[in-house]
């Protein structure tokens, strides 16, 4: 993941845009396929989160210019924020993920595929996690790689997996995958939107193999029903 500034996102050219349902990647993964997966819908998981029980210690900046300002959230069997959605782009090349289409492409991801290779950000819906620091730990948290996350967004639900670390002080990314099956604009340099990005990652949880999206979905909708059960 990189840092990015809002001078630098404003000014950055336009990446090449993929239409359409997400494919099957060349390792076998393959994409989402729908804006709203399972059957626990947005407006139920965003019910359970409308109050903050604060566990990090301070608040995240959503870009490197603005203010701290989201704190990480604590419930029974998940933790939550709700911040703005950066685009990463980062791991395996591809056509839309690649030095020329990111400013800020890096060729690797904090966790890899099971064959060891690094993340394809194109086709994995995965969400972008702080780097450990003073002000959260998220493996003290029950966070892991691979680890389910809901992703909420203009009343719809995505099921997505802990698949990088970012900046410490930053928060609020997810992959271009994520952002496509939501109906953000995927673009690694201009895309993203600004706010109303929930994200609820369920403590211990762990999709294996890491790249499946058909097993992050199974397991993030017994864990939705769950989360919504017990809060």
């Amino acid at each position: 993941m990189r840092i990015r500034t809002l001078t630098l996102a404003a000014a950055s050219g336009a990446a090449l845009l993929a239409a359409g349902l997400l494919p099957t990647s060349a390792s076998g993964t393959t994409g989402p396929t729908s804006a709203r997966e399972g059957s626990v819908g947005a407006a139920e998981l965003l019910a359970k989160v409308t109050s903050c029980s604060q566990i990090s210690n301070g608040k995240y900046r959503t870009d490197e210019e603005t203010s701290a300002t989201v704190p990480v959230c604590g419930k029974n069997g998940a933790v939550f924020w709700k911040a703005d959605m950066d685009i990463d782009c980062d791991g395996r090349r591809t056509d839309k993920c690649n030095e020329n289409t990111d400013p800020w492409f890096q060729d690797d991801t904090a966790f890899h595929q099971s064959d060891g290779r690094p993340l394809r950000a194109d086709s994995l819906p995965y969400v972008v996690v702080p780097s450990s620091s003073g002000i959260w730990n998220y493996a003290g948290a029950g966070i892991k790689g691979g680890g389910v996350v809901a992703v909420v967004y203009d009343n719809k639900v995505q099921y997505a997996v802990v698949g990088d670390t970012g900046p410490s002080k930053i928060i609020g990314e997810a992959s271009y995958a994520t952002a496509q099956a939501l109906g953000i604009d995927p673009d690694p340099a201009s895309g993203g939107t600004d706010s109303g990005v929930t994200y609820i990652l369920f403590k211990n949880s762990q999709v294996s193999p890491i790249e499946s999206h058909g097993a992050a979905v199974s397991l993030g909708e017994r864990l939705a029903k769950e989360f919504i059960r017990n809060n």
